[in-house]
């Protein structure tokens, strides 16, 4: 993990960079590891520096985000920069009561760079963690629930010395060994001291309340294209999901969409639908297309020259609506 220092290099002296572990954190949550590392190098790459990221403009942090999902976090991300630059003189606080006044940053954010950028024995709990301490303790209360009784254990065995290193270790053993499913116990290092083990019930912890069926919220968009070559896109607005990000104008998202074209033309529905899953709820949206002149003035949005368009730019869900409608609209 490129924003890692190895525990021979820390104890070397070698100290992690906090904008990268703060990065780092900011965009594992409900991301992969392995999704986040190219994602991590290019960021880094681009805006090397806290004062680069506050200075960037909002739309190539916004376009370079796209496949992250959960773009709150993007525009979060360039509000605890920006604050970092104003309030801190582009220098990260250390503690965990000053972390946490950074815009985006929560409880679990604050104390993770703590830990393990500024090695603050301070109590980091992801979800690997809170299996691990189930498992440990065999704690068979279901999450959410037993969250706080979960945080209460792993906070007994946070040690004062090397708190970053063992931070990012009891993360990574449940991540690779103490996993979900079929968890590796007899290469586990706390094996000999894990109740669940001994008990035979590691493999049903950490137990949940079952969740409520994910309900489908129902759209419209409407994909036009100019003869020239433009399509038309627009800006949504900054709060809400998908916010701040390059979209196709349509309706609002729900149980009865009302149309709304963004201009009178001739247009027609695709036969197939583009279909998104956020955390929440499905997401089923209508396609409508048309072609059009250079003459015609939206309601809504801009066209956007064939030149200027990234189709890669788009959040994944209106990138699926491209797809799909590119199809159609394509060159001849």
């Amino acid at each position: 993990m490129p924003w890692r220092v190895a525990p021979a290099d820390r104890k070397a002296g070698v100290l992690p960079d906090p904008y990268a572990v703060w990065m780092s954190e900011v965009m594992l949550q409900q991301t992969t590891v392995a999704a986040v590392r190219d994602y991590h190098r290019k960021f880094m790459t681009v805006w090397p520096t806290v004062r680069d990221l506050a200075a960037a403009d909002d739309a190539d942090v916004m376009a370079a985000w796209a496949g992250l999902g959960y773009y709150a976090r993007a525009r979060n991300l360039l509000k605890c920069a920006r604050a970092v630059v104003a309030d801190y003189d582009g220098v990260f606080p250390d503690t965990y009561a000053e972390l946490l006044k950074l815009p985006g940053i929560g409880p679990y954010t604050a104390a993770a760079v703590a830990a393990i950028a500024f090695d603050r024995p301070e109590t980091v709990v992801d979800g690997n963690v809170e299996r691990v301490m189930a498992r440990l303790y065999d704690i068979h209360a279901p999450l959410p629930g037993s969250k706080a009784e979960l945080t209460a254990r792993a906070a007994e065995l946070t040690p004062q010395t090397r708190p970053g290193d063992y931070a990012q270790a009891v993360m990574d053993l449940g991540a690779t060994i103490c996993t979900p499913r079929s968890p590796a116990c007899g290469i586990c290092p706390w094996r000999d001291d894990c109740a669940a083990r001994i008990a035979g019930t590691a493999a049903e912890l950490p137990k949940k309340t079952p969740k409520k069926k994910t309900p489908t919220r129902f759209g419209i968009v409407y994909v036009a294209r100019r003869t020239d070559g433009a399509w038309l896109l627009e800006t949504r607005p900054e709060t809400g999901l998908l916010g701040g990000m390059l979209g196709w104008p349509g309706s609002e998202w729900g149980d009865n969409p009302e149309p709304q074209p963004p201009f009178a033309a001739d247009w027609r529905e695709l036969t197939e639908e583009a279909r998104h899953t956020f955390t929440h709820f499905h997401l089923r949206l209508k396609i409508m297309v048309a072609r059009t002149g250079p003459a015609t003035q939206p309601l809504r949005g801009e066209f956007l020259s064939q030149a200027k368009f990234n189709p890669t730019a788009l959040p994944t869900a209106m990138r699926k609506v491209f797809d799909l409608a590119s199809v159609t609209l394509r060159d001849d």
